[in-house]
C-alpha cells in the first residue's frame, strides 16, 4: 500500500539512477499499466488483511512483520540482479544515508501497521480512504513547514477540501458507522507515511539518492526489525482459525502487493509525471471501497460517499496544483 503524488515525487528523486536504467525504453502506455496494476493490487491489501482477521487471530503487528520480512526475501533476487549504474555514485555522508534508510523503514512500519489496525477497527473502506486522503495533506503541510516547499493558493484550497471531506466522512455518519479509534489509527498511518516521505525529499534534495530497489529492500528489512519485538509480544503465529487460508493470504500480500507491486510502481513512475502518477493511485482507495462493499459487506452511507468524493477530488486538485508549480521556473 502506498499513496498519492508525494511518493511519486520521492520515487523520482531517490530512484533516478536505478529506476531510469530499468526504464530507458519503457513506453508511457506500459508505465500506465504498471501503475494501474500497483494501485489495484494495493487496494486489495486491506481486504486480504480483513479476511485474515476474520479467519485467524493474527494481529496488525504480526501481519506487518511478516509482510516486511517476506517482501524483503522476495525482493532480494531482483535487488541482486538489478542493472549496474552506468556511472558510479559519489560517496554520500553516512549519517544522512542512515537517516534516510532508518527513517523510511520506521515511517513505513508505522504507516503500514497503523493502517492494518485502522482496517480492523473501522473497516476497509473508511480506513483506506482516511489514510490515503490525509497522507498527502500531512505531507504537503510538512513540506511547507519543514522544507519550505510552496503549494500555492490552489494547493491551500485542495488541503482545505481534503479536511472538509474528512470532516463529512467522520462527523456526517451515524454513531457506530465510523469508529474513532480506527480513524485515529488511520491518521497515525498517514503521519507515518508523511514522515518517511519528507525524509526522502530532504535527503534527495541533498544528493543522497538511493536506487529504488535498495531503498525498498532496506526499508522492508528495517521495518521487519522494528516490528519483530511487538509482533512477538502480540503473537507471531496464529493459534487458531483457518491457518491454511491465513498463510495463503499472507503469501499473496507479500508476493503480489509487496514484492511485485512496489518495483512495478517505481518503474512506472519513472516515465510518468508525479501528478499523473498520483491521480492513477486513486485506483487504490476506489478498488478498496469496491471490495469492501461487494465481498466484505460493508455499508457505504451517503456521508461516506460524499466525504470520499470530496477527499479524493482534493487529492487530484493537489496533484494538479503541484504539477503547475513544477512547470513554473523558480524566481531567484
Amino acid at each position: 500500500m502506498k499513496t498519492s503524488q508525494d511518493l511519486a515525487v520521492n520515487a523520482e528523486a531517490l530512484g533516478r539512477g536505478g529506476s531510469r536504467s530499468l526504464t530507458g525504453s519503457l513506453s508511457v502506455r506500459r508505465g500506465f499499466a504498471f501503475l494501474a496494476f500497483a494501485g489495484i493490487a494495493w487496494g486489495t491489501t486491506g481486504a486480504a488483511v480483513e479476511v485474515i482477521y476474520r479467519t485467524s487471530d493474527l494481529g496488525p503487528m504480526a501481519i506487518s512483520f511478516w509482510r516486511f520480512l517476506a517482501g524483503a526475501v522476495l525482493l532480494l533476487p531482483a535487488w541482486a540482479l538489478r542493472p549496474a549504474r552506468k556511472a558510479p555514485r559519489a560517496p554520500q555522508p553516512a549519517g544522512r544515508r542512515v537517516l534516510l534508510l532508518v527513517g523510511t523503514g520506521v515511517g513505513l512500519a508505522v504507516f503500514q501497521t497503523a493502517y492494518f489496525a485502522a482496517v480492523r477497527d473501522t473497516g476497509l473502506a473508511v480506513g483506506t480512504i482516511v489514510t490515503l486522503g490525509v497522507a498527502p495533506v500531512f505531507t504537503a503541510a510538512g513540506g511547507r513547514l519543514f522544507l519550505g516547499e510552496r503549494i500555492g493558493r490552489a494547493g491551500v484550497l485542495a488541503v482545505a477540501g481534503a479536511l472538509a471531506g474528512l470532516t463529512v466522512l467522520v462527523l456526517g455518519n451515524q454513531p457506530g458507522v465510523v469508529h474513532p479509534a480506527g480513524v485515529a489509527m488511520a491518521l497515525l498511518s498517514a503521519a507515518g507515511y508523511a514522515v518517511s516521505n519528507l525524509l526522502g525529499r530532504w535527503t534527495g534534495r541533498h544528493g543522497t539518492g538511493e536506487d529504488a530497489f535498495t531503498l525498498t529492500l532496506w526499508s522492508f528489512l528495517i521495518g521487519a526489525a522494528v516490528m519483530l519485538p511487538m509482533a512477538f509480544h502480540e503473537g507471531l503465529l496464529p493459534q487458531g482459525g483457518n491457518l491454511t487460508e491465513a498463510a495463503l493470504l499472507m503469501l499473496y500480500i507479500a508476493a503480489v502487493t509487496t514484492a511485485l507491486a512496489y518495483p512495478l510502481y517505481f518503474v512506472g513512475v519513472a516515465v510518468l509525471r508525479a501528478a499523473t502518477a498520483s491521480v492513477m493511485m486513486l485506483l487504490e482507495p476506489v478498488s478498496a471501497a469496491i471490495l469492501a462493499v461487494l465481498f466484505l459487506y460493508e455499508r457505504l452511507t451517503t456521508a461516506t460517499v460524499a466525504g470520499t468524493v470530496i477527499l479524493l477530488g482534493a487529492i487530484a486538485a493537489l496533484a494538479l496544483a503541484e504539477s503547475r508549480l513544477q512547470a513554473k521556473p523558480e524566481v531567484p
